[in-house]
């Protein structure tokens, strides 16, 4: 992991995300046992959001307070930034009142634009390119559910959104099969997709990312298939256009039935039942999203204690 921020999964490696799971796993024991833990007691996270939020949000306030922190919301429409003020003189005064800051915005280089000027740990709670918190927390709960990650094989259906861009990033360290099934006009950012080939290349892996247009395809055998809103924030102007593109993307029983018999299926939430997902397959007995949504939660102590108490 390049310094103290998390930006962008394809700055970890393997023991980077060892690191995190294993420390939300513990993390996670002990909130079940009913062990108290104070190590981020006097300490404050800032979350400066621009982009509406219901389990992002959440799941960091009450990994803050649980840590013995306090979580302070920051409405970016409320603050001077809003009004012109640089990034820079945000930045450098947050350094003095806070000691954590999670953004969740459109603009990946707003964040970094925020790193660039941090002497605190600067979080990536979500951009429009995108979503590394989710994904560790995703992770996690595959290990759960599976024993591991290496050697599975997972298939991501639907857009290839913020969401997929960092399934790419963590297979280019980590040693699962990824499969991407998308429309043609919306397969994942080539430049991310060549970027984490480079890395694997690099380590002399083989390759283990794949796309395809058939969503058939791309879950044949699969131990887990993950997908995703259709319309994702700030596109509900082609709404109607994407659900008529995505119609044979859904992840449904007819689809489910060619993945593993014991297949897992993930989605980030929230949910729009009847067009990603039916909702036979999100309230079957496959579906692990409840627990997928817990472990945001466990996945965000473990990244506000490891960033805020290193």
């Amino acid at each position: 992991m390049q310094g103290k921020n998390i930006l962008c999964l394809l700055d970890f490696d393997e023991s980077d995300f060892k690191l995190f799971l294993n420390r939300a796993a513990d993390l996670k024991k002990e909130f079940k046992a009913g062990k108290k833990n104070n190590t981020l007691s006097g300490k404050t996270l800032g979350l400066l959001f621009d982009k509406p939020s219901t389990r992002t949000r959440i799941s960091f306030e009450s990994a803050m307070i649980q840590l013995g922190g306090v979580p302070t919301f920051i409405s970016s429409a409320d603050t001077q930034i809003s009004r012109a003020e640089p990034v820079a003189d945000t930045m450098r005064v947050l350094n003095k009142y806070i000691d954590a800051l999670a953004i969740r915005t459109s603009s990946q280089e707003f964040i970094a634009e925020f790193a660039k000027y941090a002497d605190i740990p600067v979080i990536n709670a979500l951009t429009d390119l995108y979503h590394p918190c989710q994904i560790l927390s995703d992770i996690m709960t595959v290990i759960e559910k599976k024993g591991s990650c290496n050697g599975l094989k997972i298939a991501w259906v639907g857009d290839g959104n913020n969401v997929a861009n960092s399934w790419i990033n963590a297979a280019a360290s980590l040693d699962f099969e990824l499969y991407l099934g998308c429309p043609e006009q919306h397969f994942p950012n080539s430049e991310i997709l060549e970027k984490a080939l480079s890395v694997r290349k690099k380590h002399n892996k083989k390759e283990n990312i794949f796309v395809t247009k058939d969503p058939f395809e791309a879950v044949q055998h699969a131990d887990v298939i993950y997908t995703d809103v259709w319309v994702s924030m700030g596109m509900e102007g082609e709404g109607e256009k994407r659900k008529k593109t995505f119609a044979d993307f859904q992840v449904n029983s007819k689809l489910v039935s060619c993945a593993k018999k014991d297949v897992t299926v993930m989605h980030c939430l929230p949910a729009h039942r009847g067009e990603e997902i039916s909702n036979t397959v999100l309230e079957g007995r496959h579906s692990v999203v409840w627990d997928q949504a817990e472990n945001k939660m466990h996945m965000h102590k473990a990244v506000l204690d490891i960033l805020i108490d290193r």
